[in-house]
This record gives structure tokens, sequence and C-alpha cells, in this order.
């Protein structure tokens, strides 16, 4: 009987609870035990947070959204916060703990669920001999050795509806709807829910953007008659001249950027230049909720059984991923080498310029 533990960290997305299904049922089949670490190693750090799941305790959450394990962005265990006995707070390494705890407790394996951030702890935790199978989670899309991660078209489709929703009200008023949407350095989300919702103008951090572009594309559709303009930002879309919006700047303690506020800086460069009526909207995490679509579930289940293979198979240190169509594995430091960028000579760049769609550029 073989033993292993799951655990789920950085930010949410949908289709998480669809890969503990899978590796639970997948797991059971086999004649093994899973356990499940809450908010990321937590469960290694205190037994109160780790459970055990079997079928019955998984049972329909592979169309839920989140994680029923819980999931944070802020456990790093190479450098974990904590209070020492004067009430001051310390970093420190608890990774030799964790390593402990997890022999201690006779696992033969980790799946780790999670983004670059997440994987790249998992490598660290590889090399100090844990065996880790990696499963690639983000809305963004940005992991390089992957086609697709799951996460990516329920958010995608989250925020084309909210476009089609707004079409209608700046259709109403004569209004440029300003619309942020994720996707950190990478312009994924914006790209194909710009595409697919129909906006005039489409911002994204591979593309650094001039104001005079944008504006001239909604002085255009003045001039066709079209009174209302959709314009989707990336949150981490760049000005021309590499001006970074960093929501998070001037926080006392903050040093991290904090991807946000290009949607608002957007809207109000157009409203002074054109003078024409302009709102901003952050999706934000809303595009993190809700269930997943058919294909992040289906995605999803197919990485939980690929991880359980792997196990069977004795391959550690690698991550599942979709290539071609197809399940396959590669090393988790090669998945987590890069932040996967959109092609700009791609169909998708050349068919949003061939529809007539601006790039700021």
């Amino acid at each position: 009987m073989k033993k292993v533990v799951i655990s789920t960290g950085g930010g949410d997305a949908p289709g998480l609870n669809a890969v503990i299904y899978a590796v639970v049922h997948a797991c059971y089949r086999r004649g093994w035990e899973v356990y499940g670490s809450k908010s990321g190693y937590s469960g290694f750090l205190d037994l109160d947070d780790m459970i055990q799941l079997r079928p019955k305790d998984v049972e329909g959450i592979y169309s839920t959204g989140g994680t029923i394990l819980g999931s944070t962005n802020k456990g790093n265990p190479f450098a974990r916060p904590v209070l020492n006995l004067a009430g001051e707070v310390q970093i420190v390494d608890v990774s030799d703990k964790i390593l402990k705890n997890f022999n201690r407790m006779g696992f033969d394996c980790h799946i780790a669920i999670g983004g670059d951030g997440s994987l790249q702890l998992a490598q660290k935790f590889a090399e100090k001999g844990m065996p880790v199978i990696g499963v690639p989670k983000t809305i963004d899309n940005d992991l390089e050795a992957t086609d697709r991660t799951f996460g990516f078209d329920t958010a995608v489709s989250t925020a084309t509806d909210a476009l089609d929703k707004l079409h209608s009200t700046a259709k109403s008023h004569d209004r440029v709807m300003v619309v942020e949407v994720m996707g950190r350095d990478s312009g994924w989300i914006a790209l194909y829910s710009g595409i697919s919702g129909g906006a005039d103008v489409i911002l994204i951090p591979e593309i650094p953007f001039d104001m005079e572009k944008v504006n001239a594309k909604i002085s255009d559709n003045e001039l066709r008659d079209k009174h209302y303009s959709i314009v989707v930002v990336a949150e981490g879309a760049i000005e021309k001249g590499g001006k970074v919006f960093n929501k998070g700047a001037g926080e006392l303690g903050r040093e991290e950027v904090i991807l946000g506020g290009v949607g608002e800086w957007v809207a109000q460069q157009i409203r002074h230049d054109t003078e024409k009526d302009t709102r901003s909207l952050v999706l934000g995490h809303l595009q993190r909720g809700g269930s997943p679509t058919t294909f992040d579930r289906l995605l999803a289940l197919r990485f939980g059984t690929a991880a359980v293979r792997l196990v069977e198979q004795g391959i550690f240190g690698h991550m599942v991923a979709l290539v071609d169509s197809k399940m396959g594995a590669v090393p988790i430091a090669d998945a987590i080498r890069a932040r996967k960028k959109v092609n700009l000579d791609s169909d998708k760049i050349l068919t949003a310029r061939n529809i007539g769609i601006c790039l700021g550029d």
C-alpha cells in the first residue's frame, strides 16, 4: 500500500477540487491511502491540518470551485514568518521539519497542485529528497511546459460573459467601458476574452501600449457611427515607455509589486483626451470563482489521474503536462524556468488585428 499526500497552494482556481477528486479515486482503486494537507504545507506542521481523504469525502466536489483543502500564497516554508518569545516576527526555514514529518508519517509521494510559485517550492523539496509530482494550476495560463493550465478556460469564460453584459450598458449610454482582467505578466486572459467578447481595444503586457493609438481607435468608432467602445486591459499591461502600474506602491512594509490600477488609469486618459463618458471595472477575483467549465473540469480530472500514474511508475520530480492534446510529464525545473508569454506572431494576435481590434501599438 502506498500513502499519498496532496496540497493546494497559491491562488485558488476552478478545477482544484476536480484534481483532488481524481487523485483520491485513482489512488483508492489501487488500494492506496490519500491525505490532504490544509492551507498548503500547514498539515505537515500541525497534525490537525492533515486529513485523510476517502472517496466519500470527495463525493461530488469535481463540479465545485475553490479547494476543500484551502490554499495560501503566503505559506513559504523556506521563509516562514513566526513570532518569537519577544513577540517579534522572525523569518525561519521550516523545510527540514516538513521533510522530517513527511517521512515520519510514512508518505510515499507529495502531489503538489499549484502555479509557478507553488511549483518552485515543490522543486526545492524535490531537491531535498522528497518524492514530488506537480500539477499545473493557474488561471493565467503562464506555465511554459504545458499547453494549458486548468482554471484558465473558466476565467476566460467569466471575463467574456462580463464583456457580453457590458456591451448593452455601454451602447445605451454611448460610453467607453474599460475592463481590467487578471493575468500577471501574461496577456492570455485579456487576449482570449477580448477577442471572444467583441472588444475594440485589447492591451496586454507583451505589447507596450500608446494612448494615442487607443484614443484614435475610439475616435474611429465615432466616425463609423459607433458611439461606444469596450477596452480590455490586462493587469500587467505596460504603457509605452515602461511604466508599471503597482497598486501596492506606498503600502507600509510592502516591497513586492502588486499589479493593478492600469484599467482606471487608462479610463482617466480616455476620459480626458476624448471627452467620452468613460467608466472602469476590475473583474478581480470573480475570475477565480465558480464552477469549472467542462474543459477545465475534464483537464483537471486528466491531470489528477495522470499524477497518480506517475506515482505508480515512480517518476518523481516531474509535473504532469498537456502537450499536443496528450498527457505527459516534464521535469518541474523545466516547467518553472520561464513564464509563458503570448506569441506576437500567433494566429490569435493576427485574428485580433484582422478584425480591427486595436492592440495599443
